[in-house]
């Protein structure tokens, strides 16, 4: 579901909110997003996140949209 998603994305945010900057931070999200999580577990958090996302902690936002693939055209 995606509630455990989101709650297992802000963990991964709050372990990285200690990072010095919020740029470091947000790349150590989605580093880890893209070796541990599957495929299909990121594109429901990018589309919960593009959708609502209003759970979504901050620095998670900031690695999810690091993640995005651009659009047909772009």
């Amino acid at each position: 579901m995606i509630e455990d998603l989101v709650r297992m994305a802000n963990q991964i945010g709050d372990f990285f909110g200690s990072d010095p900057s919020q740029e470091e931070a947000a790349a150590g999200i989605a580093e880890h997003l893209k070796k541990f999580w599957t495929p299909s577990m990121r594109e429901k958090l990018i589309e919960y996140a593009q959708r609502d996302g209003k759970q979504l902690s901050e620095p998670v936002r900031a690695a999810l949209s690091r993640l995005q693939k651009p659009a047909a055209g772009s």
